[in-house]
């Protein structure tokens, strides 16, 4: 299903594509979209360019154009690599001449991003990489992001874990997106104790060794136990499971992901945690459209990404409206700042302070549906942006 959904988004990029060197110069809004095409995080990269590109086509009505301009999307494969992904937006901006850039799907590869935005003065709109330190020590003016970063979910998380008693022990990836995830969850937490981190690499497959450690800093603890699971990718960290930890009283918890990796979630019936996105929990005409429509070309619901990628094309889309197809950067980066436009999640706000988007997350306890190939997220309540204090963390 996968390879049939990039096939056919795909050719709607080509197509935008082979039609630049028809249009005169002036004529038309250039987009690079840097992301995972191939690599480890291939099936998040897919998700956002289908998201995206539907995105554009809802946002401009079917038209593809934004005040008399033709968009045309150039599409880069990092391949998750921060250097292959670092040339390929300075040969977007330079050669490509392109006006603003979306991207990536790692939070690796958005932090060797960042300085060439900085360096060409070309807005880069980070979606969907995670990582704090893309809107925080590491930010420049030229970045915006639409994509959630790790201190919404890890407050979101907190909501639904952080409560006196509990003791809570972390399993992360050992990169930018699970260290920044943990340190924001510890942050976030206030009433539970965390007596433990621990951080795997990226490619790991056996998780023995790491969840003895786990369950050696629980097993012995009073009230309830929870490991927290921050991971992206390859791996199925959920496997602990199988190592008995109900013998020690051990629950799991995470946030949301993609359908495929919620098949695994079937095992935890009454998990809670808080999630970006799931198809059926954001109630707007926005998400409305994005489900009926990618059922109708794909024949199933739209995936997490799916709604990041159509988020930053409404950004886009709705920024280049306010400035009437003005694409230099200083007038964007003015149109932009507090911003608000209307996503499958809801309303989101550009903050100006740091210009990440002020969002929605929505906690959710996992039942356990016949109908589902996954365990499905019901919805507990919607977590509005103004309910978390997201910290400032750029020096601006």
């Amino acid at each position: 299903m996968q390879r049939r959904l990039f096939a056919l988004s795909a050719v709607c990029a080509a197509t935008l594509v082979a039609a630049a060197p028809a249009l005169a110069q002036g004529k038309e809004i250039r987009i690079a979209h840097v992301y995972s095409k191939t690599g480890p995080l291939e099936a998040y990269g897919k998700q956002t360019q289908t998201g995206f590109m539907m995105g554009l086509d809802y946002a401009t009505g079917g038209t593809m154009t934004v005040a008399g301009k033709k968009i045309v999307v150039i599409e880069k494969d990092d391949q998750g690599k921060p250097d292959v992904g670092k040339s390929l937006l300075a040969a977007a901006y330079g050669d490509d001449k392109a006006d603003i850039a979306v991207g990536p799907s790692s939070s690796g590869v958005a932090l060797a991003l960042l300085p060439v935005a900085e360096e060409y003065k070309k807005i880069l709109l980070v979606e969907p990489a995670v990582a704090d330190a893309i809107t925080g020590d590491k930010w420049n003016r030229y970045i915006f992001r639409t994509g959630r970063n790790s201190s919404q979910d890890a407050i979101s998380n907190a909501v639904a874990l952080d409560k006196a008693g509990v003791t809570i022990a972390t399993l992360a990836q050992d990169y930018a997106f699970g260290r920044d995830g943990v340190k924001a969850f510890k942050d976030a937490i206030k009433k539970a104790k965390l007596v433990h981190e621990e951080y795997l690499p990226t490619s790991t497959t056996d998780f023995t060794a790491g969840a003895q450690r786990l369950i050696d800093a629980l097993k012995d603890k009073p009230g309830r136990k929870i490991i927290f699971i921050i991971w992206a990718g390859a791996g199925n960290p959920y496997k602990i499971a199988d190592l008995d930890l109900k013998r020690y009283g051990i629950e799991i918890a995470t946030g949301g992901n993609i359908l495929p990796a919620m098949v695994s979630f079937k095992q935890f019936p009454g998990m809670e945690g808080a999630s970006y996105y799931y198809f059926g929990m954001p109630k707007n005409p926005v998400n409305e459209w994005l489900v009926a429509n990618h059922y109708k070309q794909f024949k199933a619901p739209p995936d997490f990404f799916t709604a990041g990628g159509m988020s930053a094309a409404i950004a886009v889309v709705e920024a280049l409206k306010k400035s009437n197809g003005d694409t230099k950067t200083e007038t964007l980066i003015k149109t932009m700042e507090g911003m608000s436009f209307e996503t499958p999640k809801g309303k989101m706000t550009f903050r100006k302070e740091d210009h990440q988007a002020m969002q929605s997350m929505f906690h959710f306890k996992i039942k356990v549906d016949p109908a589902f190939a996954w365990g499905v997220p019901e919805l507990i309540r919607e977590i509005k942006p103004e309910e978390m204090a997201i910290p400032i963390k750029n020096k601006r």
